[in-house]
């Protein structure tokens, strides 16, 4: 059943498209892709076959590329139609725009400019992951792609590693060993994660366990296919204050207060902070 063509506020509209099975679009979604008169995709071919499937005519109307490596010089030519009163509908390459998605700007610019903005709701990655993978969904936090170079995703998993919610971050197939590695040197080995991968898709494939229990079920395979992690939130690991105070000392020995807290920290698998005040209360009473 193909999509009519009803009236759209003026605007830009944002479609959350499929990350994968193709009838997980919304009706919503098809409607304002048939009646949009200017299209705007992060990847134009995608979203023409799209449409093609869903039997909604392109016509005569503009379908423009709109992505991160064009975006300065893309957006005031969007921003023109908006501005002459044509209804813009974007979408992203897969799931919904602004997760992971260059759109931001697009929206910001659209705002500044005093144009409306719609959201057409649909398919996420992000909270697909999160809802097969187990763990806690109450507060969550989605954190992205991680940096590409090993020293900086370590600092940048650091900041995270104490964080009282679920983390869901996206990584690529060729560094996933490494993120899990980096994952069990800043989280510890026995937090809880979920590897969910080509959700919807032909091979849709969800592992749960410990970082450590993941890097084992992973260590030898060639992964392929789009990656989310979801990752427990950090818990309060109990150890004896005995303990804590014996290793903080002996890492005070040789490294400076926040190098050890850090080193600490890890070791043990408590939060950074309460490390932190551990140390403070042992400089006080030294």
């Amino acid at each position: 059943m193909s999509a009519e063509k009803t009236p759209l506020e003026p605007g830009l509209h944002f479609v959350a498209t499929p990350i994968g099975a193709a009838r997980d679009i919304t009706l919503r979604a098809l409607d304002i892709l048939a009646a949009a008169e200017v299209l705007a995709a992060e990847d134009t071919r995608t979203l023409r076959h799209l449409m093609e499937i869903h039997g909604v005519p392109l016509g005569g109307r503009p379908l423009v590329a709109y992505h991160e490596h064009n975006g300065p010089r893309m957006r005031p030519l969007i921003l023109a139609h908006l501005a002459a009163g044509r209804t813009v509908a974007y979408a992203s390459e897969a799931g919904t725009p602004l997760v992971a998605d260059p759109g931001y700007q697009l929206a910001r610019a659209a705002i500044a400019a005093g144009h409306r903005i719609h959201a057409a709701p649909g398919p996420s990655a992000l909270l697909a992951a999160l809802t097969v993978s187990g763990l806690p969904t109450d507060r969550f936090l989605f954190a992205g792609f991680a940096p590409s170079g090993r020293g900086q995703r370590r600092r940048w998993l650091a900041e995270l590693a104490d964080l009282p919610a679920t983390i869901v971050l996206y990584e690529s197939p060729r560094r996933i060993q490494e993120m899990l590695e980096d994952l069990e040197s800043c989280f510890g080995q026995e937090r809880r994660a979920a590897l969910c991968r080509e959700l919807t898709k032909r091979f849709e494939e969800v592992t749960r366990g410990t970082v450590a229990e993941l890097r084992a079920a992973l260590a030898g395979r060639t992964i392929r296919g789009e990656i989310v992690l979801v990752i427990d939130r950090a818990g309060d690991r109990q150890v004896a204050p005995a303990d804590v105070d014996d290793a903080i000392r002996e890492a005070l020995a040789c490294h400076s207060m926040k190098d050890a807290v850090s080193l600490v920290a890890q070791q043990l698998g408590l939060p950074r902070r309460q490390v932190y005040q551990r140390a403070l209360k042992l400089a006080g009473d030294g």
